[in-house]
C-alpha cells in the first residue's frame, strides 16, 4: 500500500513513519529469514548486519530446522558466527537430527568457530540424535586432529559412546587415524 493512500484511509502520520522505518510489521518475514540464512551460509556479514539491524530474528530456521548460526558454523565463517552470537543466536539450538553448531563445526575442523562457540558456553558433549556422535567423536572419525586437540583441552569426555557403543578412540582406530588415537588414549 502506498504511503499517500495509507494517510487517506486513516493511518496516522506517526504510524506511517514508524512503518516506513520498519517498525510496523513483523521483521521476520519468510523472505528476510531466507536472506539471513543465505547470508550466514555464505558468510556475508554486511547482509547479516543489515537484516539483524532490521530486527530479523537471529534464530530463524529453515525446513531442516537449521539456524543461521549453524549455517555459518558448518562453513567456518568466523565473522558471521561472531555477529550472530552478538545478536543473540542460541549457541545450543538443535536441528531435526539433534545437531548443534558445535557438532557441525567439529565435523568440518573449523576450530576458530569451535573456540567462539565454546567461549559462549556451547555444550561440549552434545550428542546428535541420529548416531549419538559428539563433537569429539565427529572430529576423531573424520581425522580432524586440531579439533580433537581443542575439544580435549576444553574438557570433552572421550569415554562417551555413540549409539553403537563406540567411543572417539574406536572411531579413530576404525578410520586409521593413528595420531588421533594416540591423543585419545
Amino acid at each position: 500500500m502506498q504511503p499517500n493512500m495509507m494517510l487517506k484511509i486513516g493511518f496516522s502520520a506517526l504510524f506511517l513513519l514508524l512503518m516506513l522505518a520498519g517498525c510496523g510489521e513483523a521483521p521476520d518475514s519468510q523472505q528476510q529469514a531466507e536472506a539471513l540464512l543465505n547470508g550466514a551460509e555464505s558468510g556475508d556479514v554486511s547482509t547479516l548486519e543489515r537484516l539483524l539491524g532490521q530486527r530479523v530474528d537471529a534464530n530463524v530456521r529453515n525446513s531442516c530446522q537449521w539456524t543461521p548460526l549453524m549455517m555459518a558454523a558448518v562453513n567456518g565463517h568466523t565473522n558471521a558466527v561472531e555477529r550472530l552470537l552478538a545478536a543473540g543466536a542460541e549457541v545450543d539450538a538443535v536441528d531435526q537430527g539433534g545437531y548443534t553448531a558445535l557438532l557441525l563445526a567439529a565435523s568440518n575442523n573449523h576450530t576458530k568457530v569451535m573456540e567462539q562457540l565454546l567461549a559462549q558456553g556451547a555444550m561440549i558433549d552434545a550428542q546428535e540424535q541420529t548416531q549419538g556422535y559428539t563433537p569429539l567423536i565427529w572430529a576423531a572419525h573424520r581425522g580432524h586432529r586440531e579439533a580433537v586437540e581443542l575439544l580435549l583441552a576444553q574438557g570433552a569426555d572421550a569415554t562417551l559412546p555413540d549409539f553403537d557403543g563406540k567411543t572417539a578412540a574406536d572411531h579413530a582406530r576404525e578410520q586409521g587415524h593413528a595420531g588421533i588415537l594416540a591423543l585419545l588414549r
